[in-house]
């Protein structure tokens, strides 16, 4: 048994419990980077180790009461048969070296997708807590009113995503969740979370069908998969609703990058200098962004401001989100 495969599967569980993100996003580049699995190898073996995985994560939302079931069902009228479609799409392709060559660009355009993003996300919680907190936009009490599903534009958002998940497994935790958190702006975070989880099941099993009928799955390389990864999403969903994703989120948009960059071929000195160049400019941005929406440039400072608050106030819900570490 491959116990660094198991060990590598079962962090990458963990970040997919705890956000909701980085299945296919994490798991796919590690196979093809780390271990030199050929990348539509990769991404049949990871689907159909994250159809098994992602049940798992889901129940512990369902207990939780954190999904919006209504939603689950319209992403999944769009999300299911394109994900079987993106399949088909690869198999017209061809099993040849000229295939692999396009799934691992493409992949590595849905990586440098999934980062950017997830800043997106980021920035878009930024803004609404600062405008709850300055009274400029609506308040923001722990306990949100139901969303009210728009139909066409959500099975849309289904359908993109599942083509995507399809042909490159990257997507059912990143690119539907910043779809969600566009369209459906009362969604709590913890909501965000397992609406998406409990979605991404029914798509990517059918993604995981298509592959084991058409893809290249290898049942050996899937089996340290689920190992590792069931008992790391089940942990990670126990701590979603305990701790923040804020800082798991930074670092995922960090290694996001780092693997769509190698997915794309850039060579590593190029690769590091870019890193390092976003390491060092993007806090000192993020810190200018958060000035400019009225809030201190350290979000210590704001987490302490918060607990404050709440320590003022007692028991009873606040108007303000609880920042995001």
């Amino acid at each position: 048994m491959d116990l660094p495969l198991i060990f590598g599967a079962f962090g990458i569980g963990i970040v997919v419990g705890l956000t909701g993100m980085g299945g296919g996003a994490l798991m796919t580049p590690m196979l093809v980077l780390v271990f030199g699995i050929p990348p539509l190898t990769a991404v049949s073996s990871d689907l159909v180790a994250s159809a098994i995985m992602k049940p798992v994560g889901s129940i512990v939302h369902l207990r939780r009461k954190t999904v919006n079931l209504k939603l689950v069902g319209y992403l999944c009228i769009g999300s299911v048969p394109a994900a079987f479609c993106g399949v088909l799409v690869l198999k017209l392709l061809g099993n040849g070296d000229a295939v692999q060559s396009i799934i691992k660009y493409a992949l590595g355009a849905a990586l440098l997708l999934s980062a950017a993003l997830l800043t997106v996300r980021a920035y878009i919680r930024l803004v609404e807590r600062a405008r709850s907190r300055d009274g400029l936009g609506e308040s923001l009490p722990q306990n949100r009113p139901e969303v009210v599903v728009r139909p066409m534009p959500t099975i849309l958002l289904g359908a993109a995503g599942g083509l995507i998940v399809g042909m490159t497994s990257v997507g059912s935790g990143s690119l539907i969740i910043i779809g969600l958190m566009i369209l459906y702006s009362g969604l709590r975070a913890s909501q965000l979370v397992g609406t998406d989880l409990v979605q991404a099941v029914p798509l990517v099993a059918s993604a995981a069908i298509g592959h084991t009928l058409f893809g290249d799955l290898d049942l050996g390389l899937t089996l340290p998969l689920l190992i590792g990864s069931i008992p790391g999403a089940f942990i990670g969903a126990q701590l979603s609703a305990r701790l923040s994703g804020g800082f798991v989120r930074r670092a995922l948009a960090f290694v996001l990058l780092a693997s769509g960059l190698k997915m794309l071929g850039i060579d590593n000195v190029s690769t590091a200098v870019t890193l390092i160049v976003i390491l060092v400019a993007a806090p000192v941005i993020w810190m200018q962004i958060r000035r400019r929406n009225g809030l201190p440039a350290l979000a210590s400072v704001e987490v302490r401001e918060y607990r404050k608050r709440k320590s003022a106030e007692g028991p009873q819900d606040s108007v303000h989100p609880p920042p995001e570490q």
